[in-house]
């Protein structure tokens, strides 16, 4: 459906009669905001069941403490009680308990937090890659380091057609990239943020290729197949 899809860009089709998703030339994938998601932004924003550590120098009581994040997006800490901190930076956060420890117990405390677990920024990798599944998006993400974290792609895989698809601001959108021109320098290593969505295309040909060696002892004459063409 996704190739279908990107082959009819000329106009925005709905995917299943209902969502409006734009297909845009590779260049043109625009990156989402700070409104999109309550989890994905560089630097790091926290979202629901991240675990954070927390540190305020010189308080044994109040140093080496571990916060998780819940579903609300609100962490409890002592002599502050609970805080929203979903949709700050880690930095944001230690200003807002500084602010707050200040306010009622401890003169010109010094907050330090630190992402311990992220949970709410993760990427989905899948089609023919060897692990498909979901990764934690921490500091910089690229395609190609998106699909080295999947294990890199397997014996299937079509090298020319990997579709990322992402939502900015209510929007969906996705773009066509070449995992072998990228690799060779033919144009740049594009963006991957928290929710994007990478497929890698699947080569039917080498798929059926494999098949038909199983039989292969069976034949009595050659079998001659042009796979290069469908790489």
């Amino acid at each position: 459906m996704a190739m279908l899809m990107l082959v009819s860009c000329a106009s925005a089709p709905k995917i299943g009669g209902a969502t409006n998703i734009q297909v845009l030339d590779a260049t043109e994938l625009p990156a989402p905001d700070r409104s999109d998601m309550v989890e994905t932004e560089r630097p790091y924003i926290v979202g629901p069941f991240d675990k954070l550590a927390i540190d305020v120098f010189g308080i044994d009581e109040l140093s080496n403490r571990k916060a998780q994040v819940d579903a609300s997006g609100r962490i409890s800490f002592p002599l502050v009680g609970v805080v929203n901190v979903a949709g700050l930076t880690p930095g944001e956060i230690e200003v807002v308990l500084q602010q707050k420890l200040a306010t009622n117990y401890v003169r010109n405390p010094q907050v330090t937090v630190n992402l311990d677990q992220t949970v709410s920024q993760v990427v989905t990798v899948e089609g023919q890659v060897k692990k498909p599944g979901l990764f934690p998006v921490v500091g910089r993400m690229t395609l190609l380091r998106a699909v080295a974290l999947a294990g890199g792609t397997d014996e299937f895989a079509k090298l020319n057609q990997v579709v990322v698809f992402r939502t900015v601001k209510g929007e969906q959108y996705a773009a066509l990239y070449s995992l072998k021109q990228i690799r060779v320098g033919a144009y740049a290593d594009p963006d991957i943020y928290a929710n994007d969505v990478v497929v890698v295309g699947e080569s039917r040909a080498r798929r059926t290729f494999k098949d038909l060696l199983q039989v292969v002892p069976l034949l009595t004459t050659p079998i001659i197949i042009a796979v290069d063409r469908f790489r």
